[in-house]
């Protein structure tokens, strides 16, 4: 049996997500009466623009290339407090900088099998994201559904 590859990285500091940390920007004329910008959007605020810079410089060091094959993310978020946070979109922001900063290809399913193991702690003292990027072995199907089928094969019962 061959040996798994598995990547590790620690990121110090609180985690944060990007649908919190969003503001509402704009450009034009601004309406009379209530002062708002005449195109508006919304863009990621400083909190999760300053943790993902942070962040991108601990992601060392990075893979020759972007990995392309089926993996397993792991991420143990440790919070500074234990405030209710989501983890899906933990996950979301930490795959989008690990893409970001090129050690996946890309965030699809194809890629990112799973976020089997991921979990949110609290540490007050030191609050940091540990990853694991382990590789998918290629004699185990990736789903519970191998070969495209659509349903899981029926058992036959005994008698």
């Amino acid at each position: 049996m061959t040996e798994l590859i598995t990547l590790r990285y620690t990121v110090l500091g609180d985690p944060r997500t990007k649908k919190n940390s969003q503001m509402i920007a704009g450009s034009g004329a601004r309406c009379p009466k209530c002062g708002k910008f005449a195109k508006q959007w919304i863009r990621q605020g400083p909190a999760y623009n300053d943790y993902a810079e942070s962040a991108a410089w601990q992601l060392r060091p990075k893979p020759k290339a972007p990995i392309s094959s089926p993996v397993n993310v792991r991420y143990l978020f440790y919070m500074k407090t234990r405030r209710k946070v989501d983890l899906v979109n933990l996950e979301e922001a930490m795959d989008d900088i690990l893409v970001g900063r090129g050690i996946l290809a890309d965030d699809n399913a194809a890629i990112i099998a799973g976020h089997d193991g991921s979990r949110v702690l609290y540490d007050k003292k030191n609050p940091r994201v540990e990853i694991e990027i382990t590789e998918f072995r290629a004699d185990v199907g990736i789903g519970p559904y191998e070969n495209g089928a659509q349903c899981a094969p029926m058992r036959e019962e005994e008698p």
